[in-house]
């Protein structure tokens, strides 16, 4: 029992300081390839090649003056961004790097993490609430339609995959495409991927979809009166988000840890690979298109991914069942 407990304490450290890396160094990755794709430079004055400004703009945060607005509901104000970020970041626990690491192999894996990612924009929500502020506000109210709306899209695509690998754990879903015709589920299940995708993109509130925090139409949405490190909960959540949205779609789509061969002692290297190309497309989707309308954000929501999540489920029950 207590050789169990001290792995388990282990494998979470390793991990959680991988995750909180990955995230202060996707920062500064995201900077530098915008810049490059507009030519410019981007972070170059904190360390070589600017490559400690993440710890800079850390310290800057910590040291900042915090400032609560007057008439704030205060229980509230302070504890909707941690809201967002340990939902956001809880996530990690159940993703594997490989078959032998991971924190928490449960049964119910993805489901787990698909409620995770519905409780995470409780924060936004109350956050816009709690800040007697009706820009605020009114991000909240967009966070909430706009999670309702592509949470159903993103379930429909991951409910395909549960169908063929016949598992909700994650380790076996990996395995099952391993197993399969295809080795991994992206060939099969390739509208299922998009529809994922384009979700996992509105769940972040990322370009083209942040509606609710549209700085030109909202003064930074629904964080508006939040400052120093309060502010910066945010867009880590955010950011953990990207992560664990990216690690999943590795994981139910790309085949996980899986690779053409075996790397020797980085068993996770192809989970890694995989893992910084969807990261990629975040970024170079930001740098690329610009922000929809909210009429045409909720359209493509309900008009567009639901109708062809569901078309796509049916058709993936019907090739299981005859075949």
């Amino acid at each position: 029992m207590l050789e169990r407990l001290i792995y388990f304490l282990i494998t979470a450290v390793i991990l959680l300081v991988i995750a909180l890396l990955h995230v202060a160094y996707l920062t500064y990755a995201e900077r530098k390839i915008i810049a490059r794709m507009q030519q410019r430079l981007g972070p170059n004055r904190v360390g070589p090649r600017g490559l400690l400004q993440p710890i800079a703009d850390m310290l800057k945060l910590l040291t900042k003056e915090d400032l609560v607005p007057y008439g704030v509901d205060k229980p509230i104000f302070y504890i909707a961004p941690f809201i967002s970020l340990v939902c956001a970041g809880t996530g990690v626990a159940l993703i594997p790097l490989w078959e032998k690491f991971v924190i928490s192999n449960i049964n119910v894996g993805l489901l787990f993490i698909l409620a995770l990612s519905s409780l995470s924009a409780y924060g936004v929500i109350l956050s816009g609430w709690a800040s007697n502020s009706r820009y605020a506000f009114l991000g909240g109210l967009r966070a909430s339609a706009q999670v309702i709306s592509y949470e159903i899209a993103m379930s429909l695509a991951l409910l395909s995959v549960v169908l063929m690998a016949g598992s909700l754990n994650l380790i076996d879903i990996v395995k099952a495409q391993i197993y399969s015709p295809y080795k991994i589920y992206l060939i099969p299940q390739i509208i299922a991927f998009y529809v994922f995708i384009i979700s996992a993109i509105a769940e972040c509130n990322r370009v083209p979809f942040d509606l609710p925090e549209a700085e030109t139409e909202l003064v930074a949405g629904y964080f508006v009166e939040y400052s120093a490190m309060r502010f910066a909960i945010f867009y880590l959540a955010e950011y953990f988000g990207m992560v664990v949205m990216s690690a999943l779609a590795v994981t139910c789509f790309l085949g996980g840890w899986v690779g053409p061969f075996e790397v020797p002692y980085v068993p996770f290297f192809w989970f890694l690979i995989k893992l910084y190309f969807l990261l990629f497309v975040y970024i170079w989707v930001r740098a690329t298109l610009p922000r929809y309308r909210y009429d045409q954000l909720m359209g493509l929501g309900w008009k567009v991914l639901i109708p062809v999540g569901i078309i796509n489920l049916f058709l993936t029950a019907l090739l299981k069942l005859i075949f």
